[in-house]
């Protein structure tokens, strides 16, 4: 609301400087302001925004990992930490926004300065409450909104013209639909965002109000609260002290079991959907709903105006409310339209709707959970569902590591409940840090997981939770390029799962040994770990993980040239891989079942293995995609189609750069061979120029061209286009309108709803609502099928038969 100015002036600062920092006091808008900042720099000089938050990290010196974890970058190579980032973003144009920095000023002072230094394109914006004072470092003030003039007797235009005035009423209005400005009240809001000083947060939160007290009572509630916290006086730290009483008038006005699911909510840090706020909050037992004995409401109230029940100056210390699990989701309703927690917007199309508390508010109900003497109980009502998430997640399966993390969304209160539990020797510890480490290493952040799976073998007594942790560690060193750790690791995993009970544990190990002798080059050996691995699996009676091992076997053997084994094993293991695969899983199967295919002289099978990989794989750059894209790159090369194939392998190549992952050997000198081959029958200029024309395909448009010409690309109909007079048109479709054409075109470059919002001025809901059109008039579901329509009317072919 408002800020105009503002943002004006800070995209002048930001073309002008590589580090801005945002200062202010709490819940002025420093992070909703650098939000709003980051949205608009596409195609400016700062590069694509990359957002950090850093309210949940509390040790400085796990700022590089957890910088390398928000930005996607990998260890490989041997690079960790800081390393590993400079490596990453090297001479990219990247905005960094880093959000909260104040409790790790120093750290964050130390990282910038490092980054920038070695990152010449690198930009970062900061939000703190105080300054990081590095060197070249400029600092924007963040100001309150704007009020109303005091003593002055303005017309209700005139107060309008506030920018608190108009959050107020706006904020209202989603509070209470019929909420309707009477006469004189206009004065009342006006003088309500003055006692607030005009801060963002405290006028959400007082506004939130509006459905259940009078505009009167909002302001008398909020001035007795200030008197209180101040002993009367307005000579105190005026914004601090009015966000303060912000939060504690907003915290007092609940019910009792509005405040209790309040408070045990601020251990789930990094967000919480319902299901987790039950678990955590609910008490789990029939009891008490928040009625006293005669059955009246507790701290009952008048809807509009004066409460009518008690209201003491602090939370209760004696018994509370039983919450049950039923209610929680009410009240978590309840307590977002009171701004009291916020809903993650763009989560609802991962699943569940997820919420989280901002900082501020959180760390009051923190503290407000520690003085009702509940931390303990909330701690360990935590650790049992993230324990009871992961174990259910493992189940009798033998490829933890290999499959799908449920805790994923977890990640932040699952590294607070690791800390928590460790510091009390607490018994569900151990497998809590497992869990984390397969996070880690999912995201290959490796230095960060082996430190974790050394503690945990320097603490675990358990046989199978050693040998799980052997295993993972194995697979990590693995990455990290360590093969003798990793084979020492994988041998000694395999000891402890053959004394053991559990074959499942067992043929994890042998999983884990099988590809520490694949990272060594030792494909005969891996070959023999995997068929005994395979001879286990199959007394599981499980064939979801007897795919999984049918298909790692056939990728060895395709590593020993005994192909025809290997493709017999494909075609046994692929149709359950289908089916019940995560989807990572099953990519990688078909690229090998691809590969099998190349190597048997297929050129046409391997390529329709390749194409569908593609077309499974997410939006974005990932190893997901690189390996599908470079098999085309042999099957261009066989071919004869000698351009196509520098540029598919140019562009691959650029990902491989940009992302930091190396190939496997095997595999990557087969790429090479193939490539040495072309660039021998084409002069330099000519392989130079498809080189540079590679790596300039990014995105939806190099999975269009990576496309064209297979029986995924041109089925020989009209043009996709023709008809619409503006060119985007699809034949035997209505033509497209040009905002519509116009979000298309954006589409094919790879951009998110997010920034095609920002780069035409519309709003996210917008662009979706212009994204389903195409998608009807087209008669196609996927954004790539939009590029590769996209793709064929730029290059004038006719429309692609997806």
């Amino acid at each position: 609301m408002g800020r105009e100015r503002e943002l004006s002036r800070l995209r002048t600062l930001l073309r002008s400087s590589r580090l801005l920092t945002l200062t202010g006091p709490g819940g002025v808008g420093k992070t909703r302001l650098a939000l709003e900042l980051a949205g608009t720099v596409r195609g400016s000089r700062a590069g694509r925004a990359q957002w950090v938050e850093l309210d949940s990290l509390h040790d400085g010196e796990l700022l590089p990992q957890a910088l390398a974890a928000a930005l996607g970058v990998r260890e490989r190579g041997g690079r960790t930490g800081i390393e590993a980032l400079v490596h990453a973003l090297g001479s990219r144009t990247t905005l960094i926004v880093l959000d909260n920095c104040e409790h790790l000023a120093d750290a964050c002072a130390q990282l910038a300065a490092t980054l920038l230094a070695r990152c010449p394109r690198l930009r970062i914006l900061a939000t703190s409450r105080e300054t990081l004072r590095v060197p070249g470092e400029v600092v924007f003030r963040v100001g309150e909104l704007s009020l109303s003039p005091a003593g002055e007797e303005l017309d209700t235009a005139e107060l309008l013209r506030s920018e608190a005035v108009r959050l107020f009423l706006a904020r209202a209005r989603t509070s209470d639909a019929a909420f309707a400005l009477g006469p004189g009240d206009a004065r009342t809001v006006a003088e309500i965002c003055r006692r607030l000083d005009g801060l963002p947060l405290a006028i959400e939160l007082a506004a939130g109000r509006a459905g259940s007290l009078s505009l009167p009572g909002i302001l008398r509630g909020l001035d007795d609260q200030l008197s209180l916290l101040t002993d009367g006086s307005r000579t105190g730290p005026g914004r601090h002290r009015e966000l303060a009483a912000a939060i504690d008038w907003s915290h007092r006005l609940l019910d009792p079991l509005e405040a209790v699911v309040f408070r045990r909510l601020s251990v789930l840090g990094g967000g919480f959907d319902t299901e987790g706020a039950a678990a955590v909050c609910a008490d789990g037992v029939e009891g008490d709903d928040g009625r006293d004995r005669d059955g009246s409401r507790n701290g009952d109230r008048d809807v509009r105006g004066a409460e009518v029940g008690r209201r003491d100056d602090v939370a209760p210390r004696g018994p509370h409310p039983t919450v049950r699990p039923e209610q929680v989701v009410r009240v978590v309703c309840a307590l977002e339209a009171k701004s009291l927690i916020v809903r993650v917007r763009g989560e609802e199309q991962r699943g569940a709707a997820r919420f989280r508390q901002l900082s501020a508010i959180r760390a009051y109900g923190m503290d407000r959970l520690a003085e009702a003497g509940e931390l303990p109980d909330t701690w360990d009502r935590a650790l049992d569902w993230l324990a009871g998430k992961s174990a259910e997640a493992l189940g009798p399966g033998a490829f933890a590591d290999l499959t799908e993390e449920p805790l994923g969304q977890e990640q932040e209160i699952l590294a607070a409940a690791v800390t928590y539990s460790a510091a009390r020797s607490d018994r569900r510890h151990i497998p809590l840090a497992i869990a984390l480490a397969r996070l880690l290493y999912r995201q290959e952040q490796l230095t960060a997981a082996r430190t974790l799976l050394s503690g945990v073998l320097e603490r675990v007594q358990d046989r199978e939770d050693r040998g799980a942790a052997l295993a993972l560690a194995a697979r990590s060193a693995c990455l990290q390029d360590d093969h003798a750790a990793a084979l020492a690791f994988a041998q000694e995993a395999v000891d402890v799962g053959r004394a053991g009970q559990q074959p499942a544990r067992l043929a994890n190990a042998l999983d884990a040994l099988a590809a520490a002798r694949l990272c060594r080059g030792e494909f005969s050996d891996a070959v023999a770990v995997f068929a005994e691995c395979l001879d286990v699996v199959r007394t599981l009676g499980r064939p979801l993980d007897l795919a999984l091992c049918r298909h790692h076997l056939a990728w060895a053997m395709l590593q020993t040239g005994t192909t025809a084994q290997a493709e017999r094993l494909m075609q046994e293991c692929l149709p359950e891989l289908a089916e019940r695969a995560p989807l990572g899983q099953l990519t990688a199967a078909l690229h090998t079942d691809g590969a099998i295919r190349l190597a048997r002289g297929d050129l046409d099978g391997a390529e329709r293995r390749f194409t569908e990989v593609l077309l499974k794989t997410p939006p974005g750059e990932s190893f997901h995609a690189l390996y599908p894209l470079e098999g085309l790159v042999i099957v261009a090369a066989e071919r004869g189609d000698l351009q196509r194939s520098l540029r598919l392998y140019a562009a691959a190549a650029a990902i491989r750069q940009r992302i930091d992952t190396e190939p496997e050997a095997h595999w990557w000198g087969q790429v090479e061979a193939a490539v040495a081959r072309v660039k021998e029958r084409l002069p330099p200029a000519g392989a130079a120029a498809a080189m540079a024309a590679g790596r300039r395909l990014r995105g939806a448009r190099l999975v269009a061209y990576a496309l064209r010409g297979t029986e995924d690309g041109p089925a020989g109909r009209d043009s996709a286009y023709e008809g619409s007079p503006d060119g985007v048109g699809a034949a035997g479709h209505p033509p497209l309108t040009g905002r519509e054409s116009a979000v298309a075109k954006l589409v094919a470059e790879g951009l998110t709803n997010q920034q095609i919002a920002a780069h035409l001025g519309l709003s996210k809901s917008t662009v979706a609502g212009h994204l389903d059109r195409v998608r009807d008039k087209w008669g196609v579901r996927s954004r790539t099928q939009i590029a590769v329509r996209v793709a064929d009317q730029a290059a004038g072919r006719p429309e692609s038969g997806l």
